[in-house]
């Protein structure tokens, strides 16, 4: 008699893929990047320091982190080939259909070589995200085509923050809030799309089909998109009464509300206070796009869904209204955790292939059984 296999509950919870040196979710404070707690590096770190933790394994020294800022700034050049490219993707696409594009056209014209071998790659990639997804939106919503290249000093959050607004000037606090925002997006162990790149390469595909798997799979609304889902039914309501009434229908219904709620996190997702602050941060202090009211109704519908439904914010649901205040259009919301998780789905690459075996599940079988062969003259 055959041996069963051990099923999980449903899409593979509880089962263990692999090993990872990388990160740790549901362990300890909840989230770790190589052994280093969530809330010390979003306070004490830039994206650029946690991202070389990430990709290399320890903390950068103050040389190595200078170099590391002058290879994205020097990644962020587009060549003219994907320019044309992104200038023929029309405006009503989807935002994530364009990055996986970038992906995909970049492996055609600097593939993966010895020479341009995968650390080099996922610098590029690193560099280059945030500006091909500036440039696209505004050559599709305007015609304008901008110099993708800041200072040379910008952090990418510096750099993606003067592209979007068209400015030689970025606010303190909105570079703050974005590069906190791309710290805390940075990795989360197996994900789905980390978990899809590690399977691409597992069959010794290139980087690029690694990455560009992981794109099409941050694109379900399952994965991604949970912050562009908040910021829609948050647009709609303008006050506290508005928000008591959606929530009244919505639980009446019991219709899901985009951003709680966590796979892993039961008792409340670690990165989700952190980002709150800075919604609130922006909602006080931020002239331009600071809206109190929304962040006032962010915190009550918090309020409520805590209380009544035991279920608590994730880090979609802030970095919903953290965004907005930052002068960030909704429909980008989903490319910007791009820009931020193409560092952990490069390190899951390279840690992949170190010590690589195809991943190759098996499933458990329920179709018909040992069924006789009707010809085609016989059939009904």
């Amino acid at each position: 008699m055959a041996e069963k296999t051990k099923k999980s509950g449903g899409g593979l919870a509880g089962i263990v893929a692999g090993d990872s040196a990388i990160s740790t979710v549901g362990i300890g404070m909840g989230l770790n990047y190589r052994g280093y707690d969530i809330v010390d590096l979003a306070k004490n770190s830039t994206f650029e320091d946690v991202a070389y933790l990430i990709l290399f394994g320890k903390l950068p020294t103050s040389k190595q982190l200078e170099e590391f800022l002058d290879q994205i700034v020097k990644a962020r050049y587009l060549p003219a080939q994907l320019k044309e490219i992104l200038e023929r993707i029309p405006v009503d696409v989807h935002p994530m259909d364009m990055m996986r594009t970038v992906s995909s056209f970049l492996g055609l014209i600097e593939p993966e070589t010895k020479e341009n071998d995968q650390y080099k790659v996922a610098i590029r990639l690193l560099g280059i995200f945030g500006p091909a997804m500036a440039y696209w939106y505004h050559f599709a919503h305007s015609g304008v085509r901008i110099n993708e290249q800041t200072g040379p000093k910008d952090t990418i959050a510096c750099n993606l923050v003067k592209l979007l607004h068209l400015s030689q000037t970025a606010d303190p606090l909105i570079v703050r809030a974005v590069d906190v925002s791309l710290i805390l997006y940075a990795e989360h162990d197996f994900n789905a799309s980390t978990f899809a790149a590690r399977v691409t390469v597992s069959t010794l595909a290139d980087f690029y089909s690694g990455i560009t798997t992981a794109i099409g799979t941050l694109r379900g609304p399952l994965h991604g998109g949970a912050n562009e889902a908040v910021m829609q039914y948050l647009e709609n309501i303008r006050s506290i009464e508005e928000a008591n009434s959606f929530l009244t229908e919505s639980f009446k219904s019991k219709k899901l509300i985009m951003g709680f709620g966590h796979r892993v996190y039961k008792n409340g997702d670690p990165r989700s206070d952190i980002i709150k602050e800075y919604s609130k941060l922006l909602a006080e202090k931020q002239p331009k796009f600071g809206k109190k009211i929304l962040y006032q109704i962010s915190e009550h519908i918090e309020t409520r869904v805590v209380n009544e439904k035991k279920k608590f914010p994730n880090l979609d649901f802030y970095s919903a209204s953290t965004y907005h205040q930052c002068g960030i259009p909704t429909e980008l919301f989903t490319p910007i955790f791009v820009m931020s998780r193409v560092t952990g789905w490069a390190a899951h690459i390279f840690e992949q292939r170190a010590n690589n075996k195809l991943i190759r599940p098996t499933s458990n079988y329920t179709g018909p059984q040992k069924l006789s062969f009707v010809p085609l003259n016989q059939r009904l």
